[in-house]
């Protein structure tokens, strides 16, 4: 086991473990640590405990102080040298007519390095806008292109929802967001529907997943036969939300009832459950929808990774 805390540099950022290096560090307080790019201060947000080897990213870097009242206000000074730094760039990158979108700009604690975060369609040669803002800054410079999620995370700004977005709020890491997890959540597959701010599928999908997929594993098919409390009968329709079936059952003569049904009260006699999703179902239905010539680009946008 090693004994470690939980360091953020930015809201809504990833949560990096160092070693508290033997000082008392609480929940809250303020650190100078050692990280691969210099000196950063961030913020503990978990204190110190103990975890497995296996979970850490070797060699485990170390606190190496509390921050000072001196070092909080460095840190404001950087962030408005950043502020700065953002408006000398754009200048920049008109006057040499690059193909890119200016993000962020971060500097390190220490100002070793200036970060230009930006994104574009495809490669950008900004050689001469790298030397451009070295001659301005007189520090070490680095532009780092982002896609469209870190962008979103970044600018930050209302979802579909009406509420702040997740990842600018409180996701630390994207999960893996797939267009099978629409399919058995019964969503529509409208790719502006399911679709966030940044264009890919919306990261709330992942939320309620393992549920759905729970649910699934015991609900019956449209189609199936069950046993029930009111006797054997056919389901017609069923529902994850509800965790419940349809079923219609035969009465005297030819009259027909329809009776809702919670799915601990029914046995399965034949048919099958619902259980997962097939992808290729998906993507053949998706693109059958092709009535908006816009459709196609749209769906293969929404099937990348996320």
């Amino acid at each position: 086991m090693v004994t470690v805390i939980g360091v953020r540099f930015k809201k809504a950022g990833k949560i990096y473990y160092f070693s508290p290096n033997d000082i008392d560090i609480q929940k809250g307080n303020k650190v100078i640590v050692e990280t691969v790019r210099g000196i950063e201060f961030g913020e503990c947000v978990i204190g110190i405990k103990e975890i497995k080897e296996d979970d850490i990213v070797s060699p485990l870097k170390s606190v190496i102080r509390k921050a000072t009242d001196g070092d909080a206000e460095k840190d404001c000074e950087n962030k408005r040298k950043e502020k700065e730094a953002y408006e000398v760039c754009l200048e920049k990158i008109h006057k040499h007519e690059l193909d890119m979108k200016l993000i962020d700009v971060e500097y390190t604690f220490d100002n070793n390095k200036v970060i230009f975060y930006f994104t574009a369609d495809g490669r950008v040669d900004f050689r001469e806008l790298v030397k451009d803002l070295a001659a301005v800054f007189r520090t070490r410079i680095e532009l780092r292109q982002i896609g469209v999620r870190d962008e979103a995370k970044m600018v930050g700004g209302l979802g579909p929802c009406g509420r702040p977005m997740c990842c600018s709020t409180f996701l630390g890491e994207f999960a893996p967001v797939s267009i099978k997890m629409a399919k058995e959540q019964n969503l529509s597959l409208n790719p502006t529907k399911i679709s966030g701010i940044c264009g890919r599928l919306m990261c709330c999908l992942n939320y309620e997943q393992d549920t759905y997929e729970k649910i699934r594993r015991t609900l019956p098919t449209v189609g199936s036969v069950v046993d029930t409390p009111y006797g054997r009968a056919e389901v017609i329709g069923n529902s994850v939300v509800k965790e419940s079936v349809k079923i219609k059952m035969k009465l005297n003569g030819s009259d027909e009832e329809i009776v809702e049904v919670k799915i601990e009260d029914l046995t399965l006699i034949t048919g099958r459950y619902e259980d997962a999703v097939n992808v290729e179902q998906v993507k053949t239905k998706l693109d059958e929808k092709s009535d908006n010539p816009e459709n196609p680009y749209i769906i293969k946008e929404l099937f990348k990774d996320k």
